[in-house]
């Protein structure tokens, strides 16, 4: 297998020392827009890797994108850069004749009229509006597979083929105790990405209404989060694995809620007000244009930077309620990474890592021939069990616990 990673970032990065530890492919083209953080990530890998190179890609150019697959004789596009850039990715490894895997899917719309009740353009609707030709191409684009969408959605799998007759509710549920020294304000994880998805309209879907939308926030539950993490309130944001689930896990309920703390949902929410969340550009006097979210993004640290500054743990996780031999269960499905063991075993901080590693375990997977498909599907569209196999494999074992 030759894959093309698209994206030489924190996730980026950690991939590549991830894979590295892994024989399954033969070659990986490490690929982004600034040519030395892709070539900075394969240096780290020292010269005995051989298996890896640098290149410069733009990834909002799909012709340069479908180029660079053909040249460099590439199976697999992974996509590791923020949402902007899913569709020109996606249909670039289309047009390139390989297959596809990212970690977020195409962005959402609003409804123009009822944000809060009704969904207008969902999360990946402009990829699954292209599965007729990817059928019909026999390539494969495995869409959400990283941690949340991804493992979680391995998760729902797992419980309705192992753990339920009956599912009630599954609802991701993600939170950690992760602090950073010496910063009032830093995001684990791109902001670009965290403002995309805490202020638009969360999506629920229930099995007799379908996908509706709710409120920014709204919901707020306190959850337990295991191995010493503990109680964190948690509330409703807009994430794929409720557009992913129901199309292949009966269950009456779906929903996602993410520990985010009032002071970073109060700092969300005044960036909506003072309209820096927009993407839209901005004239500045001289007439520089600019987008707001993207300066948001250039003033706070890069979250690949911090691990040296962090504490804590990240807990992702799938809690399901429903019923088995008639009587009522419920379990949460968790996977745990303290940042101090990522950063000691890989140099990278937990939040990336933890993003980073289901991908490659999905790649090992097609690989191998245990995973094959064509057309769109999501990480719950196959067998989860081998998957969960291979991360206690690649020494991050996951957890049960009946709630």
């Amino acid at each position: 297998m030759r894959v093309l990673l698209v994206g030489a970032g924190g996730v980026g990065t950690a991939i590549t020392k991830i894979a590295a530890r892994r024989s399954f492919f033969d070659h990986m083209v490490v690929a982004d827009y600034d040519v030395s953080r892709a070539e900075a990530a394969v240096a780290a890998l020292g010269e005995s890797e051989v298996r890896f190179s640098a290149a410069r890609i733009d990834a909002s150019d799909q012709a340069a994108v479908t180029a660079l697959l053909q040249r460099e004789r590439c199976d697999v596009l992974l996509n590791a850069t923020d949402p902007r850039f899913v569709m020109p990715l996606f249909e670039a490894a289309l047009a390139g004749g390989a297959h596809y895997l990212d970690m977020a899917m195409s962005l959402s719309s609003p409804h123009p009229e009822r944000p809060y009740e009704e969904c207008w353009i969902k999360l990946g609707d402009g990829q699954f509006d292209r599965a007729a030709e990817w059928e019909k191409s026999g390539q494969l684009a495995l869409v959400g597979v990283g941690v949340e969408p991804g493992l979680s959605d391995v998760f729902a799998r797992y419980a309705a083929e192992e753990l339920f007759d009956e599912i009630e509710e599954i609802g991701i549920r993600d939170g950690a105790n992760l602090t950073v020294d010496g910063y009032d304000f830093a995001p684990s994880f791109s902001i670009w990405t965290t403002i995309e998805e805490c202020l638009n309209p969360p999506v629920i879907w229930e099995k007799d209404r379908g996908w509706f939308t709710t409120a920014p926030f709204s919901e707020p539950e306190v959850f337990d989060f295991p191995e010493g993490i503990g109680p964190v309130e948690c509330v409703n944001v807009e994430h794929e694995e409720v557009l992913l689930i129901p199309r292949w896990v009966d269950a009456k309920r779906v929903t996602f809620k993410y520990g985010l703390g009032d002071e970073f949902i109060e700092t969300l929410k005044t960036l909506h007000k003072l309209g820096l969340d927009r993407t839209e550009k901005v004239t500045l006097p001289g007439g520089v244009e600019v987008s707001p979210r993207d300066v948001v993004a250039a003033c706070l640290p890069d979250p690949a930077t911090l691990g040296d500054c962090m504490h804590g743990k990240t807990c992702a996780g799938t809690w399901v309620k429903g019923i088995k031999d008639g009587r009522a269960r419920e379990v949460y499905l968790y996977h745990v990474v303290d940042n101090q063991w990522s950063m000691r075993e890989y140099g990278s901080q937990a939040v990336v890592w933890q993003t980073a590693i289901n991908p490659v375990i999905a790649l090992e997977l097609l690989a191998n021939g245990t995973w094959t498909g064509a057309g769109i599907l999501g990480p719950e569209a196959f067998t989860p069990q081998p998957f969960l196999d291979l991360l206690t494999e690649y020494g991050s074992p996951w957890g049960m616990r009946d709630q």
